[in-house]
């Protein structure tokens, strides 16, 4: 039997569900930015601007984490 706490288990399975949205986003947005274009500065550019959806997506996220919370009494109570 394993000694982990919950805690750690939460810990392990939030870095790695961290690592493969980073991998995931790299994958589909920045590598796709980075090939669209052909001289350096452009590539440099696009792979800035893709920041921007990360910074979106890690918004949605924030934003659907916290309405969970919010109404979680409203969900449990009505299930």
């Amino acid at each position: 039997m394993s000694n982990l706490s919950n805690q750690s288990v939460t810990y392990i399975v939030g870095v790695g569900c961290g690592l493969i949205a980073l991998i995931a986003f790299v994958w589909l947005i920045a590598r796709p930015a980075w090939t669209s274009y052909s001289t350096v500065p452009q590539r440099l550019a696009a792979a800035f601007l893709s920041l921007y959806v990360l910074a979106a997506f890690i918004g949605l996220g924030v934003g659907g984490g916290l309405a969970i919370v919010w109404f979680w009494d409203r969900i449990t109570s009505s299930v």
